[in-house]
This record gives C-alpha cells, structure tokens and sequence, in this order.
C-alpha cells in the first residue's frame, strides 16, 4: 500500500529581531496529509518555531510533535505513540541554508533551502524549493514539501517499530 504524504510548511515571520535581518514566528503552521486507500489522514500544527538569519542566509524549524491536531483522536494516539514516538522524539527539526539568496529588502522570490531535516532521530539531507515573500516587516515563507523525499526515513522509523 503506497501512501503519499504532503507537508505544506507556511510561516510568518512578522517579529524582526533588531536590525541583524532575523525574523522569528512562534506560530508557524504545518498541514500533513496522507492519502491512503482505508482513509485519508491529515493533521495541523499551528505552535512551530522558525527563524530566519537573513545576514547569513540560514533557517531553522522546530516542530513539536504532539501540536498536530488531527480529525479523529485515534489517528492522533496512533501518530504518536505507535509512529513518531513523541515521548521519546518530541520534536522534528530542520535547518538549513537559503541558496542564492542576496537580498531579504526586495524579497519576492522562490530560493532552494537545502538543510538537514530530522524526524525520530533520522536525520536526512533535503532540497526544498521555498517561496519567499516580503510585507513591510513580515516575510512569508511557504515550504510545499513531498514527503516521498523522506519516504525512506518513514521506512525507518516504521522497520524500528516493526510496524511493516
């Protein structure tokens, strides 16, 4: 059974930390979803930290596993107790490097964030083409990002639950 899963990453980065160009949101929103042929599964994150050093090009998230909220508790219990083992994992993380990235003043552009992402202590070089946008003091950063990239660190972490 194939299922695909989608992580849509939306931030908004409205609180600029002095003048060294980072932006910070404590509320970071992540929708995951999974199609599957039972049922489709999705779940919301609305607590993610992230932050931008646009000085140095660099980004980071934090995510708390136990803040994504899906439809039936069932499917939550499961998420995280029998998959993401979120007492023993409690955050997933990524931090990596805005490629070509010049200029966060005239930002309305999509750059390549390469980083290393880390889900259930698997950690995993990625590429991810990410939109950045510019509002005054608020950038919007929107990561669409498919997980058959990390189809194998879910095989992992699947295979040391023996759920296979």
């Amino acid at each position: 059974m194939k299922s695909t899963y989608l992580l849509l990453i939306c931030f908004l980065f409205s609180y600029n930390m002095q003048s060294q160009e980072q932006y910070l949101t404590k509320n970071g929103a992540i929708t995951f979803f999974s199609s599957t042929i039972i049922e489709d599964i999705k779940a919301e994150n609305n607590q993610v930290l992230s932050i931008i050093d646009a000085s140095k090009s660099k980004m980071a998230i934090s995510i708390l596993i136990k803040s994504f909220l899906f439809k039936k508790a069932l499917m939550q219990e499961h998420f995280n107790e029998n998959y993401l083992e979120s007492d023993k994992f409690p955050k997933a993380t990524f931090k990596g490097d805005i490629l070509n990235f010049n200029n966060v003043s005239s930002l309305d552009a999509t750059y390549d964030v390469k980083g290393m992402i880390t889900i259930h202590g698997v950690s995993k070089e990625i590429v991810v083409p990410t939109i950045f946008k510019r509002n005054g003091d608020t950038i919007m950063v929107n990561m669409d990002m498919d997980m058959d990239m990390v189809t194998d660190m879910a095989m992992v972490i699947l295979k040391k639950n023996k759920i296979y």
